[in-house]
C-alpha cells in the first residue's frame, strides 16, 4: 500500500515523477509492512517548494531514490549511495584517505560541496567544519524512505548554498511496528569487512492522536590497505612510469650539506659513511588505504501529537557519534634544516670527514664540539609507525515545532532547531621537529646537551633501525585539534491557497510566505604542537586557532498559479515564482553586513495528460562560509608534479633563470641543475580566508519534459536540460593557474612581476616543497573573481510490466554533461574539466554516466542487476603543452613491471552489481549482493597526475572501484 501511495504522490507532483515508478518498488510483495499506516500520513514532504498542496505540478526536476533501491544497494552510509549517482561527482568520502577531514560531503554537478545542501525532511542540520556542509555520515539511513535529488537552483526555497541543488533525505512518518536488520560484507580478498545493524520501533499513542518512532544504529567498517592490491603495491610516477618509492624522505637518513649539492648523500647500511641516496626513495604506498575505517553509533527519534483540533506539536532529534581514521606512511624529517655537533657520538669518522669537507670554515680539530648547520635532512622514521589521524565527531540536532490550520485553506508551521557538532582530531605517530633538534645535540650516547623532557640522544647517522624504542619515545608526539560548530534556527511559514483561482482554472492559487533566522558559529582550538609550522613531521602546515560565525535573517514568498486547466492543448498550465531576501551579519570586528536577493520563475505545461513540459529560471545566491571568511593564512600542500625551474630547464635561458632566482633559488643551484620537482608531487601553497568576500551569484536554467504515455502503461521518461553560471565565484587559483601566470611564456614573463615574485622557493635547495615555516610555495588567495559555467542533460526512464512468470522492472538514470568551465581569476585559464583529469580538476566528471537497474520480481524472490557506466576520460589537454603523461611499459619494482599502460587516457568503465532478495515466513527478509561482479580492476594512471585526495593508489578510488568484487548479506525482520 505504501508504495502505491508514494507513486500517486510522485505522479501528482512532477517534481518527483522521474524515477519514482520503479525506484520505490518493493523487492517482493509485503503482506503486512511495518509502516503500513503510511497511507494515512498527513505530513507530506515535497522537495523544492514550501507550498502545501502536494498535487501541484512543479517545474523543478527531482530524481528519486526509493527505499527499496537503498536496501538493494546495501550501502553503509549516505555518501556511498550518492557517490555513484549520475549528476554527482565524488567528494570527500570513505575512499579519500589523505585529505579526508573526518566527514563525508556531497558534490552535485561538480560545483563543490559548498554549493549544494544536504537536508533531512527539508531541514538544514548543523554543519561539520567551517565549510558549512552537513556531514553525510550522520544520515539515519534505516529510517529513510526516499532520497530526493533536486538538481537546480533552490536558494529561494532553502536559502543560500543551494546553487547546484539539494539532496533531501525523507524519513518515514507514522511508523508503526518493529524493524531490525543486520548486515555483513567482505571483499573477495577477505578484507574491508563492513558490519551494520539497525533497530527501528514506533507506534501510535493517545488513541491515535500521536505517533513516535526511534531508530538505533551501529556500523563498523575496516580499512583496505593499498599494499594488499598488486596494482598499488608500489607508487608509480605518472610521468616516467617507474614503480618505486615516490618520496625522497627515505631510510637511512639522507643529507644535503650544501645548497648546490646535486644529489643527496645517504648513510650506508652500517652507518660508517655516505653513499649516493636511493633515487627510488621511500615506497609509501603499502601504508595508505583505499577504504577508511569507520565506526558510528546513531539515534534518530521523532514524534508528533495532536494537542487540539487541527493543531499538532512535533519534534525530532538526531544524535550521532562517529569515528573516521586516515592512515598514511610513517612520519619523519622532511627536508628540515637542523644543527648537529661535530663530535656527536653517532657520527663516524668517515661521515665527519664528509661533513667537514662540505663546511671548510667549521672547526673540525680533534676534540672540537662545534655545531654545524645541515641545510636539509630527510629521514623516514619507520620505527615510529604510520601516521594516524583519528576524527571523533559527536553531533546532535533537535527540532520542535507547532503546525496546524488557521482556516480550511490556510496552514501554519512554526519551529525552532538547535544543533552542535563537536569533532576532536587526534594525530598520532608524528615526529616532533623540536625534539629531533634537541636530541641531535649530544656529546655522548646517553645524555643530550639539553636534558628537558627526558631527552634521549638520537642516531640519524646509522643504518636502518638506528632509531631505538627509547629514541622513539622521546621524539614522537600526539596532537589534538578540536572543532566545534553550532547552528540555531527559527522558522515560521504560512501556506495554503487564496480561495480564488484564475479565470481558466479551478485549482486555487497557492502561496507560502514566511521568515527564517539562522545563527552559525565555529571555533577551532588546536593544541600548541599543531600551531607550530613544521613541528609535526609530515603534517603539512600549521593549524591555527580561529573562530567565526554569522547570522542571517530572511523573508520569503512562493506562489503557484494555475492558469488554464482541462482545455484543448492545455490540460494544465501553471506559473510559479518565488523571492527570498536575506541579510547577513558577520561576527567580526565592525560586524560587516551584506544583503542578498534570490528569486525564481517557472512554468509547467501539460498539453495532454501524457505529456508535461517544465522549465525554470533561478537567481541563486551563495554567501561565503565561515572558512572562506575567517580561515587564517597558512602554508599547506597542493598537488604539483613538475617545476618549471627543475633540473636543467633554466640553463642557457637567461629570462627563466632570472625568474627562478627571483623566487628564491640561486644561480649556483641553476648551474648545478640541482633544483628538483616537488617532493612526492606535492608543492607548498599559502592561502586562507578573506573577510572582504561577498555572496556569489548564480543563474540556473532548466527545461525539460515528462512523458507518461497512456498507450504504454508502466513507462515514464524525463529529459531535462540544465545550465548553471556562477559569477563572482568564491575561489582560489589552481596550481596550474599560479604556474602559468608566471611561466606561461618564459620569454615574455618578467622576473619582477608579482605573478612570479609571489612564488617563494626553498632557500636551501630551490624546490617548491620543504618546511612550511620557511617555504611559502604557491600563493592561492581567495577572491570573488571566479566564474563557473556548466550545462548538460539529465535523463530518467522507468518501465514495469508483468511478463507472466515475474514482474519486470527497468530503471535508467543518466547524465550527459556538456561542459563544466572554471576560471579562478580573469587572467586564469578558462579550464574545462568534463571528461578530463589532472591536478586542476579534482574528481573525475565523465561526459556521460548512467545507472541501469533491471529487476525480476517473482513474488517472494527477486533478482536484480545494476549496470553502472562511465564514458572514457583523458588527461587534461591543456597540460599537454607542458608535459604528457607516461605511456609505455612500467619499470622499477612490483607486479606491474613490464606491463604497458597509457596514463593519458582512461577507458569507459562498466560495473555490474548482482543482488537477490528473499521473503521468508512473511516477516523475514534476506538480501544478497555481489558488487563489481566481474571483479573489474581500476584503471592505472600513477599517483601524481591528480590531486592527492582523489588520485591515490595509482588510480582514482572514489570514481573507480579499487576494492574489487565485494559480497554483502543482510537479514531483516519486521513486526
Amino acid at each position: 500500500m505504501r508504495t502505491n501511495t508514494l507513486k500517486r504522490r510522485a505522479l501528482g507532483s512532477s517534481a518527483l515523477v522521474t524515477v519514482a515508478l520503479l525506484a520505490s518498488q518493493p523487492a517482493f510483495a509485503q503482506q503486512a509492512p511495518a509502516d503500513e499506516k503510511a497511507d494515512e500520513e498527513p505530513a507530506i514532504v515535497v522537495t523544492g517548494t514550501l507550498l502545501k498542496n502536494p498535487n501541484l505540478v512543479l517545474s523543478s526536476p527531482v530524481n528519486v531514490v526509493g527505499e527499496q533501491e537503498i536496501a538493494t544497494r546495501q550501502i553503509n552510509n549516505a555518501e556511498q549511495l550518492l557517490r555513484d549517482l549520475p549528476g554527482v561527482v565524488p567528494g570527500i568520502g570513505s575512499a579519500v584517505n589523505n585529505g579526508n577531514g573526518g566527514a563525508s560531503f556531497l558534490n552535485l554537478r561538480g560545483l563543490g560541496s559548498q554549493r549544494n545542501l544536504a537536508l533531512v525532511n527539508g531541514d538544514r542540520l548543523v554543519p561539520s567544519g567551517s565549510g558549512g556542509a552537513f556531514d553525510l555520515n550522520n544520515v539515519p539511513l534505516a529510517l529513510v524512505s526516499r532520497v530526493d535529488i533536486l538538481t537546480g537552483g533552490a536558494s529561494t526555497t532553502y536559502g543560500a548554498d543551494a546553487v547546484s541543488g539539494v539532496v533531501n533525505f525523507v524519513t518515514k512518518s507514522n511508523f508503526t511496528g518493529f524493524d531490525a536488520r543486520v548486515s555483513y560484507g567482505l571483499t573477495q580478498r577477505g578484507d574491508g569487512a563492513a558490519f551494520r545493524t539497525d533497530v527501528t520501533m514506533g507506534g501510535d499513542f493517545a488513541e491515535g492522536r500521536g505517533n513516535a518512532v526511534i531508530s538505533l544504529g551501529y556500523q563498523k567498517t575496516n580499512p583496505v590497505y593499498q599494499g594488499d592490491r598488486d596494482f598499488s603495491l608500489f607508487q608509480i610516477n605518472s610521468f616516467n612510469g617507474r614503480a618505486a618509492g615516490g618520496s625522497p624522505t627515505d631510510t637511512p637518513t639522507s643529507f644535503y650539506f650544501t645548497e648546490t649539492q646535486p644529489n643527496a648523500l645517504q648513510n650506508n647500511a652500517t652507518g660508517t659513511g655516505f653513499v649516493t641516496a636511493n633515487a627510488d626513495g621511500f615506497n609509501f604506498a603499502p601504508y595508505n588505504i583505499y577504504q577508511t575505517p569507520f565506526e558510528r553509533y546513531n539515534v534518530f527519534a521523532q514524534a508528533k501529537y495532536e494537542v487540539a483540533d487541527n493543531i499538532e506539536a512535533y519534534g525530532r532529534g538526531i544524535f550521532s557519534k562517529n569515528t573516521v581514521q586516515t592512515i598514511i606512511a610513517p612520519s619523519g624529517i622532511f627536508g628540515e634544516a637542523l644543527n648537529v655537533n661535530i663530535n656527536n657520538p653517532f657520527i663516524s669518522a668517515a661521515q665527519r670527514a664528509t661533513i667537514c669537507g662540505a663546511n671548510p670554515t667549521l672547526d673540525c680539530t680533534a676534540g672540537s664540539t662545534a655545531t654545524v648547520a645541515i641545510p636539509a635532512v630527510y629521514r623516514r622514521t619507520v620505527e615510529v609507525g604510520p601516521r594516524i589521524s583519528r576524527f571523533t565527531t559527536t553531533m546532535f540536532d533537535y527540532k520542535v515545532g507547532l503546525r496546524g490550520k488557521i482556516t480550511d485553506s490556510l496552514n501554519f508551521d512554526i519551529s525552532g532547531a538547535y544543533g552542535q557538532s563537536n569533532q576532536v582530531q587526534t594525530l598520532s605517530g608524528y615526529v616532533l621537529r623540536s625534539r629531533v633538534q634537541q636530541a641531535l645535540l649530544a656529546d655522548n650516547t646517553t645524555t643530550c646537551r639539553t636534558t628537558s623532557g627526558g631527552c634521549v640522544p638520537l642516531n640519524l647517522f646509522g643504518g636502518n633501525g638506528s632509531i631505538t624504542s627509547a629514541m622513539v619515545g622521546f621524539i614522537q608526539g600526539t596532537s589534538t585539534i578540536a572543532v566545534d560548530t553550532g547552528l540555531s534556527q527559527v522558522r515560521g511559514v504560512i501556506n495554503g491557497d487564496l480561495g480564488i483561482a484564475s479565470p481558466g482554472a479551478s485549482t486555487p492559487i497557492n502561496f507560502a510566505v514566511g521568515a527564517e533566522y539562522r545563527n552559525y558559529t565555529f571555533n577551532r582550538t588546536p593544541d600548541n604542537l599543531s600551531q607550530v609550522p613544521g613541528e609535526l613531521g609530515g603534517a603539512g602546515g600549521a593549524v591555527l586557532p580561529f573562530r567565526g560565525g554569522y547570522k542571517v535573517t530572511e523573508g520569503f514568498v512562493e506562489t503557484n498559479i494555475p492558469l488554464i486547466e482541462d482545455k484543448p492543448l492545455f490540460n494544465k498550465l501553471a506559473l510559479e515564482a518565488g523571492l527570498r531576501q536575506s541579510r547577513y551579519e558577520v561576527n567580526a570586528p565592525g560586524k560587516p553586513t551584506f544583503n542578498a536577493t534570490t528569486w525564481k520563475v517557472g512554468a509547467t505545461w501539460e498539453p495532454v495528460s501524457d505529456i508535461k513540459v517544465r522549465g525554470g529560471y533561478n537567481r541563486a545566491v551563495r554567501a561565503p562560509n565561515i572558512g572562506e571568511l575567517f580561515a587564517p593564512l597558512v602554508t599547506g600542500l597542493t598537488s604539483l608534479a613538475v617545476d618549471p625551474c627543475s633540473g636543467t630547464k633554466a640553463q642557457g635561458n637567461a629570462n627563466l633563470s632570472a625568474i627562478c632566482i627571483g623566487q628564491g633559488a640561486t644561480a649556483a643551484m641553476i648551474a648545478a641543475g640541482s633544483i628538483q620537482d616537488p617532493a612526492a608531487g606535492q608543492a607548498n601553497a599559502t592561502g586562507g580566508g578573506n573577510p572582504l568576500l561577498r555572496p556569489e551569484v548564480a543563474d540556473t536554467f532548466t527545461i525539460g519534459t515528462v512523458l507518461t504515455p497512456s498507450f504504454l502503461p508502466g513507462f515514464s521518461l524525463t529529459v531535462d536540460y540544465f545550465n548553471v553560471k556562477v559569477n563572482g565565484a568564491i575561489s582560489s587559483p589552481t596550481p596550474a593557474d599560479v604556474i602559468n601566470a608566471c611561466f606561461g611564456s618564459v620569454t615574455a614573463a618578467s622576473a619582477t612581476s608579482v605573478a612570479c615574485t609571489s612564488i617563494r622557493r626553498n632557500p636551501v635547495n630551490g624546490r617548491l616543497s620543504g618546511p612550511s615555516g620557511t617555504v611559502a610555495g604557491l600563493p592561492t588567495p581567495s577572491s570573488n573573481l571566479g566564474r563557473i559555467d556548466t550545462s548538460g542533460w539529465d535523463l530518467s526512464a522507468a518501465y514495469s510490466r508483468d511478463v507472466g512468470f515475474a514482474k519486470l522492472m527497468l530503471n535508467l538514470n543518466g547524465t550527459y554533461t556538456i561542459d563544466n568551465y572554471f576560471k579562478a581569476t580573469p587572467s586564469a585559464v578558462n579550464r574545462e574539466c568534463v571528461g578530463q583529469y589532472s591536478v586542476n580538476c579534482g574528481s573525475i566528471q565523465p561526459k556521460w554516466q548512467h545507472n541501469l537497474r533491471t529487476t525480476l520480481d517473482f513474488g517472494n524472490i527477486n533478482v536484480s542487476l545494476l549496470w553502472r557506466y562511465m564514458t572514457a576520460v583523458r588527461y587534461e589537454q591543456r597540460l599537454f603543452e607542458v608535459r604528457k603523461a607516461f605511456s609505455g611499459a612500467i619499470t622499477g619494482s612490483g607486479p606491474l613491471v613490464g606491463q604497458t599502460f597509457d596514463f593519458n587516457r582512461i577507458g569507459a568503465a562498466n560495473y555490474f552489481d548482482l543482488s537477490a532478495g528473499f521473503k521468508i515466513m512473511d516477516r523475514f527478509n534476506l538480501d544478497f549482493l555481489m558488487a563489481n561482479a566481474f571483479d573489474r580492476k581500476p584503471p592505472i594512471v600513477g599517483s601524481t597526475l591528480g590531486t592527492t585526495g582523489q588520485n591515490s593508489g595509482n588510480t582514482y578510488p572514489s570514481s573507480y572501484d579499487a576494492l574489487g568484487r565485494r559480497f554483502q548479506v543482510t537479514l531483516g525482520v519486521k513486526f
